[in-house]
């Protein structure tokens, strides 16, 4: 029975472009994961868009010399294309700009705040004399309180991922004049997450299927005991504090950027012009809500927002939370602002965006780190695309062509080779999917596709034309059920080749919910004709 999904991907911040370790972490696996689903026949909402406000934002537009909002208009632009460039299905990409993001943000503060679950406090906030104003997060550099890791930024240290506050930060350096800033008292507003402590370990406790690095971070920072977070700053970009006597203040950007998940499927459901279609999936228990993160991220999608749902009291959880490690750019963290990575614009300019959907799903950093070289995704490209699965495609669709008139041979539905490694690939890749195990699933169509070469090897079609041209037939018709599940099974990984091989077989359309769950039955009837075949994956000669 078809189930109901809300999915999501971690809004990428509004202050540059998308590069190849933000697609390997919480993009890609999303898209293909929603492909999936879509193609199961599941009732799935996917939605994203840039996260544009706090200091990450205004940091980069005082360094390219624009405004905040230029700069946010610009890259939702940029990012908007790469994403539409890697061919990904967001039924909505919005951002966190707009008045009606603004206002359900506020609201969350304020049903928190008159809960009781919001206190006011006056502390002292790193200031900086010589840039006269307050420091918060990414304004400061220091050293990292717990690890001790030197060039931490000012809210979370990126080589442990603890989370603290700015002025718990040792030597802390202005980022923008480099002096040491002081102490200055600062009014703030702080979220008591621990009292929601409880129904957080009662909740995390019973989720199942949960990948272990997520699971024991979020119970590990419960063992540790939860603490009040500030959730708001001294800044004049974002959305600001609804309450009297808080001029200059704003919500911190990792209270607000969440609840874009929310704001953005009611502007969809505006859109589409069902205003209460988003309560189908936020205020209902048979939807699966699924986050999908970078492991920086745990902490806020796995502690924070759902104490922040909690707070609501009328609103799911999040049903899974799959969080993957880093993609390294030469064995180190890809950061746009250390310019060490690959952006999707300088990919697409090089390469059809099929070929790293493929990569990055097969190389995923699911539990542990991966790093990219050109020189791996050339190795990859070439031995598993172009010499697998490319040569499984053309082989077969060229002998069909030359002595079969390019029509499909009676036999496949008498035999079970083919027919059933379909049906048990099917399988095991449903339960990868399942199990939120992507990079799995993938590895079992190449081996499929690497069963098929086999297959066609040790059938000797070429001999067997000649002396035994029936069996012969029933070899071909086989392969031929073989590529259409292949072109079915690709569907969430590679869309334009999946269709692309579609065409090739001499189907219109695209493979759908019926192909795939006829999957393992014969797809072929006898005399259908083939398409033209065409070279699908290219050999990469020369690597960038």
């Amino acid at each position: 029975m078809p189930g109901k999904f809300l999915v999501t991907s971690a809004l990428p911040y509004g202050n540059g472009p998308i590069h190849l370790g933000h697609i390997a972490g919480a993009y890609l696996p999303a898209d293909v994961y929603v492909r999936y689903r879509r193609i199961r026949g599941d009732d799935v909402l996917y939605v994203c868009g840039n996260d544009e406000y706090g200091v990450p934002t205004t940091l980069a537009a005082e360094k390219e010399g624009l405004s905040n909002q230029e700069l946010v208009d610009k890259y939702y632009g940029i990012n908007r294309k790469a994403f539409e460039g890697l061919e990904f299905s967001f039924d909505v990409y919005s951002r966190t700009s707009t008045p009606e993001h603004a206002e359900l943000s506020q609201e969350f503060f304020l049903k928190l705040f008159r809960g009781g679950c919001i206190v006011q406090k006056e502390i002292e906030q790193l200031y900086c004399g010589k840039c006269s104003r307050f420091l918060p997060d990414r304004y400061v550099e220091g050293t990292c309180p717990f690890c001790k890791t030197g060039g931490a930024r000012g809210d979370q240290c990126e080589n442990c991922g603890k989370w603290y506050e700015t002025r718990e930060l040792i030597d802390p350096l202005c980022k923008i004049c480099g002096h040491r800033p002081g102490l200055k008292k600062t009014t703030h507003w702080f979220f008591e997450l621990q009292k929601f402590a409880g129904r957080l370990r009662e909740w995390l406790e019973s989720r199942e299927g949960w990948r272990d690095n997520v699971r024991n971070f979020a119970l590990g920072w419960l063992n540790e005991g939860l603490q009040e977070r500030c959730i708001t700053r001294d800044l004049d970009w974002g959305v600001p504090v609804p309450l009297d006597g808080s001029a200059g203040k704003v919500l911190y950007v990792w209270f607000d950027a969440p609840i874009g998940y929310l704001s953005f499927t009611k502007q969809y459901s505006e859109q589409v012009g069902t205003p209460e279609l988003w309560r189908e999936y936020w205020e209902n228990e048979d939807c699966e809500l699924v986050h999908f993160i970078g492991k920086d991220n745990i902490v806020f999608h796995a502690i924070v927002w759902p104490a922040m749902l909690m707070g609501q009291g009328r609103y799911i959880l999040p049903g899974n939370i799959p969080a993957n490690e880093f993609l390294t750019f030469g064995g180190e963290k890809g950061s746009k602002s250390r310019g060490n990575a690959v952006t999707v614009p300088e990919y697409l300019e090089k390469f059809p965006p099929d070929l790293i959907r493929y990569y990055l799903t097969v190389n995923a950093p699911e539990s542990s780190d991966s790093n990219f070289t050109w020189e791996d995704f050339a190795k990859k490209h070439n031995e598993e695309l172009a010499d697998t699965f490319g040569n499984l495609f053309h082989r077969i669709l060229t002998f069909a062509h030359k002595y079969f008139d390019g029509a499909v041979p009676a036999g496949a539905a008498g035999e079970k080779a083919a027919l059933g490694e379909i049906e048990a690939t099917r399988r095991k890749v449903e339960a990868a999917f399942e199990a939120f195990h992507i990079r799995n699933s993938l590895r079992e169509v190449l081996s499929l596709a690497r069963w098929g070469n086999k297959f066609f090897d040790e059938e000797k079609p070429w001999t067997t034309r000649k002396s035994d041209r029936e069996r012969c037939g029933r070899t071909i018709a086989q392969c031929l059920e073989l590529i259409g599940a292949l072109a079915v099974l690709l569907v969430p990984y590679m869309p334009a080749s999946s269709a692309k091989l579609w065409r090739m077989l001499g189907f219109e359309g695209v493979p759908g919910p019926e192909q795939w769950g006829a999957l393992g039955r014969p797809l072929f009837q006898e005399g259908h004709k083939l398409a033209e075949p065409e070279i699908l994956f290219r050999k990469i000669e020369e690597i960038p």
